[in-house]
């Protein structure tokens, strides 16, 4: 159960203050709120937040992400290229001299794109680094270019899922393909062999509705799942309450309708 907090770069202040969006979101200590209130898997941001943020929640599992990018150059004016901020080596140090509980990092790649063997090259190579410190290493994989006509093509998103796999990865973020079924879902997941499928979570939408979509994915074989929006978006309380739904679901067995009853607030996660 990954809780997404890296788009602070991705879409600047986009995610985090307008109409719809709880006030309790405009600043970053209310991504830190939750992930330490809620149940969760990793939290994942980049290093400068955790350094800010960090400490004053150590009991966090957090993920620190390797690169990002901001979205004010789109991809049909200049293919993406998203390199380091971080080495490694930056994480493994920083893990040693603050205790906190950093138990891997994160790199998105932009197959499709002109500098798609550069972004390869580093993810790899990180990948490689991780694992021996024994750091869990997840891929973000969004094909993304002027050579990419259907960034959410299913049997696209199954070649990610077997590239993520060629370089090693652990976990691979993918974005949800439309119109999905079983069918679609079993190419995805057999093209990424042993590397875990996890999708995003997409824009903020009705909890019933994420909760009945994300049941689909576990119980067809994707093993647990990448959300922000949908959780941070929402007041601490709520999201808290979403969070352990959705964790219900991912990391616990229970049904939609469940979880749902967990997201009002009429059950608790056991």
């Amino acid at each position: 159960m990954l809780f997404a907090g890296d788009q602070k770069i991705e879409h600047l202040n986009d995610d985090f203050f307008g109409p719809k969006i709880a006030l309790d979101d405009a600043t970053p200590a209310h991504l830190f709120n939750i992930a330490s209130l809620a149940n969760i898997g990793v939290f994942a941001s980049q290093l400068g937040l955790l350094a800010s943020y960090g400490k004053l929640h150590p009991e966090v599992p957090y993920l620190v992400k390797l690169n990002s990018k901001t979205n004010l150059i789109s991809a049909t004016t200049q293919d993406p290229l998203s390199l380091s901020l971080n080495s490694v080596e930056d994480v493994w140090n920083f893990k040693k001299d603050s205790g906190l509980n950093i138990v891997g990092i994160g790199y998105t790649l932009y197959p499709g794109s002109q500098y798609e063997s550069q972004m390869m090259a580093e993810a790899s190579r990180f990948i490689y680094q991780a694992h021996r410190l024994g750091l869990l290493a997840v891929l973000w994989i969004y094909p993304r270019g002027k050579s990419v006509k259907d960034e959410k093509d299913a049997h696209l998103s199954a070649g990610m899922a077997g590239l993520a796999s060629c370089l090693g990865a652990d976990f691979v973020k993918l974005s949800y393909p439309h119109a999905m079924n079983k069918q679609k879902m079993k190419e995805i997941i057999l093209a990424a062999g042993r590397t875990g499928v996890i999708f995003s979570g997409g824009e903020t939408e009705d909890p019933k509705k994420f909760l009945t979509t994300l049941a689909f994915q576990i119980v067809n074989g994707a093993r647990g799942n990448a959300t922000g929006r949908n959780i941070h978006q929402r007041s601490v309380t709520e999201a808290v309450r979403f969070a352990n739904a959705i964790s219900a679901v991912s990391l616990h067995g229970y049904s939609a309708e469940q979880a749902y009853r967990i997201y009002l607030g009429k059950e608790k996660l056991k």
